[in-house]
């Protein structure tokens, strides 16, 4: 008898297992979502494996079997390769299985009883010719006989009182098809010349054939994105597949644009501003094989290749490739699991590559390929600002005298300019000045930023907000303060100070809009003199026109305790100064900073990356972090605070192990109503610190407590 092994939808570690099911009259196999009963309830199901079961074994079973109640997909949603990849995420990020499957596909297939049917559309098909009555219906028809097939709403656009005439007289016929679609772009020559950088860095990926992993370090405007774009013609000339992975929406523009100028309408975009159609539809054109290339960000790195030949993942170092919700997979990972599974090299480039990324490939792990020089041959002049000497001498602490200066002049030279504020908003604290309290989110330990536009107060963690208050909850007083600086207010401050300037601003509240992104820095590009925002404006643009880039608070992230505050503040300050002066003029960058001695800051300032590599490694190396160490993190949850500190105490007991060095708990700032508290597990064995922790998992799920446990497997950021 012919049973099928489901993984119900339920992405919960104490569920993670397939439950056996009657295929009966329906023909299952592997890969199909169905509909089964589970604890009364009607839910859906995934199909991992179907068998042959004897009736012995069947009664045999620890609960009695039921039937599938409904199949819903026609063909298999995943293949082998995919199969594969989620039992490795499952057990590399220790996440359900289900979980997993379910972070491959769109909306409108995961295996979720919330899914929705894909949209379909109606169709007119011609049949063929016969006589009719009238001349428009005789124009109508002939008119069809040239089209084929159109769509029934763009049909009745020309003829729509003849489409009834024209099905009873059998000329056409109705179809109910799923809704497709591509964008459409415009394919122009290439008639660029490479450099000599360029030219080796295509030689040495040309010359290895199979899987490898390359290291691409290139700064700011070496020409990596046409190294790219010759490496994908290579590939697809050889009939294979090419992925394209960008760490934020805020890139996919202008990649698209690069990718699609030379290779036409043969690509499919994803991404998360796309709505939950779009995807579907950019999806089936993969899975269908109708186009050779993709350009997306995170999520794309599960689409249905059969016959990848190269995949490229722009800026490697961003912390976007880290996923922040279960599976907590970084991308990075998936693409090695990819390209060796279809024995393909895997293309990692960035100006400021990871310091796990570069040690590797100094160990020759990876191939190290380095482009150390400009297409134009100038780096940007780069100075640093005081801002506490500035301030002495009764300037601005917004915007220094000097950096008013030189915007002033790309203003009267018609250039442009780009503004970093790495934080949205009016200002970030409101607080009462009598006694010293600070407006907080009531669910979350964070201050509510203040948000001018909208006139609320708004919490940048949970989404919470409300109108702005004037007077203070605590002791009733009337002096509320704003506090610090937001891009909001910095365009407020800006526009005052040049009024004749058309700013554009990009950060999280101006990018929410479907294509906002795209929309934006087209505007900025066309009309835009002055481009300010938070870091989504910091990597991977190219103006020809901006020749100064100025960095507002750029010692900031180094008062964050996280390990890696050195390495993102090093990474953001490059990466934005390599905006300016990227074509024939030159550029400049000011950056306005209140420790100026750093040396992630004097490193950045010279564009220095390897003697930042050597000082960060050997802070890295005495604190026995990544890449000397792996790192296991377990984050507690629970409305109540006592149970979440009596259930942390006891894992930390458990975990007790002489081979890996135990940390915490440590308590984190109250989010959404949850207390928090975190462990952390540092090993030179990867393995071992998973097995610790999934053991320790397994005993919480059977402790039957309250409190939530999430794992997060080799963590980007420890807040």
């Amino acid at each position: 008898m012919k049973v099928a092994q489901i993984y119900i939808e339920y992405a919960n570690m104490a569920v993670d297992k397939s439950f056996s099911y009657f295929c009966g009259n329906f023909t299952v196999r592997r890969g199909l979502r169905v509909e089964v009963e589970f604890a009364y309830k009607k839910i859906i199901g995934f199909v991992w494996d179907v068998i042959e079961m004897k009736e012995e074994d069947i009664k045999n079973m620890p609960y009695e079997m039921k039937p599938i109640l409904n199949v819903i997909d026609e063909k298999p949603l995943l293949n082998e390769e995919l199969f594969s990849l989620a039992m490795y995420m499952s057990q590399k990020c220790i996440a359900p299985l289900i979980s997993c499957l379910g972070a491959m596909l769109p909306s409108k297939l995961k295996p979720k009883t919330s899914f929705k049917k894909a949209k379909q559309e109606v169709w007119v098909v011609f049949d063929h010719l016969v006589e009719v009555r009238g001349k428009k219906q005789e124009e109508a028809m002939y008119f069809m006989q040239q089209q084929k097939e159109m769509l029934r709403s763009e049909f009745n656009r020309f003829y729509s009182t003849q489409l009834k005439s024209l099905i009873e007289g059998g000329v056409v016929h109705l179809e109910t098809k799923e809704a497709t679609s591509k964008f459409n772009f415009i394919n122009e020559d290439n008639d660029f010349i490479l450099s000599t950088e360029q030219e080796y860095a295509l030689s040495q990926m040309s010359s290895q054939s199979g899987y490898q992993v390359f290291l691409l370090h290139g700064v700011t405007g070496s020409g990596k994105s046409e190294v790219f774009l010759r490496m994908a013609e290579k590939v697809i000339d050889e009939g294979k597949q090419v992925l394209f992975l960008v760490p934020e929406i805020g890139l996919t523009p202008q990649m698209i644009k690069h990718v699609s100028a030379r290779f036409g309408n043969d690509v499919a975009i994803y991404h998360s501003s796309l709505n939950n159609q779009e995807k579907y539809e950019q999806y089936k054109l993969v899975l269908e094989k109708k186009v050779k290339i993709v350009v997306g960000t995170r999520s794309s790195i599960f689409m249905p290749f059969d016959n990848l030949g190269l995949i490229i993942m722009d800026e490697e170092h961003d912390q976007s490739y880290k996923q922040d919700s279960t599976p907590k997979y970084h991308t990075k990972d998936i693409a090695m699991f990819r390209a060796k599974h279809h024995n393909c090299p895997l293309l990692l480039a960035s100006a400021t590559p990871s310091l796990e990324s570069y040690a590797r490939a100094i160990k020759k792990v990876y191939t190290l390929i380095e482009m150390p020089t400009r297409i134009n041959g100038c780096m940007p002049e780069t100075k640093l600002i005081d801002m506490k000497d500035s301030m002495r001498e009764g300037q601005s602490y917004i915007l220094s005298d000097i950096l008013k200066q030189e915007i002033e002049k790309r203003l009267s030279r018609h250039e442009q300019c780009i503004l970093l504020l790495n934080r949205r908003g009016y200002a970030p604290i409101l607080r009462c000045m009598d006694c010293g309290d600070v407006v907080k989110c009531p669910h979350c330990d964070m201050a509510l930023n203040y948000h001018k536009q909208t006139n609320e107060m708004k919490c940048h963690v949970c989404g919470y907000s409300e109108p702005r208050v004037f007077t203070c909850k605590k002791c009733g007083g009337k002096k509320i303060r704003y506090m610090g600086m937001g891009t909001q207010k910095l365009e407020e401050y800006v526009q005052e100070c040049f009024p004749q300037a058309n700013i554009v601003r990009m950060d999280f509240d101006t990018t929410s809009r479907k294509n906002a992104h795209e929309h934006l820095l087209k505007t900025f590009e066309e009309k835009g003199d002055i481009l300010l925002g938070t870091q989504m404006i910091a990597k991977g643009l190219d103006f020809e026109r901006v020749t100064l880039v100025g960095i507002l608070n750029g010692d900031a992230l180094l008062n964050r305790s996280d390990y890696r505050s050195v390495e993102l503040t090093f990474d953001l300050l490059v990466q934005a100064s390599g905006r300016s002066g990227r074509k024939d003029k030159e550029g400049k960058v000011l950056i306005q900073v209140y420790d100026k001695e750093h040396y992630a800051i004097r490193c950045a300032r010279n564009h220095d990356y390897k003697t930042f590599f050597n000082h960060e490694m050997r802070f890295r190396h005495l604190g026995g972090y990544p890449p000397y160490t792996y790192l296991g993190a377990i984050t507690l949850l629970s409305k109540e605070e006592d149970d979440v500190q009596e259930i942390a105490q006891r894992a930390v007991e458990t975990l007790r192990n002489e081979e890996m060095k135990i940390l915490g708990p440590v308590e984190l700032v109250k989010i959404m109503d949850l207390y928090r508290r975190r462990i952390i597990i540092k090993g030179k064995d990867e393995d071992k610190i998973a097995t610790l922790i999934y053991s320790l998992y397994k005993k919480h799920l059977n402790s039957k407590s309250k409190v939530k446990m999430e794992i997060d497997m080799n963590p980007y950021m420890l807040e």
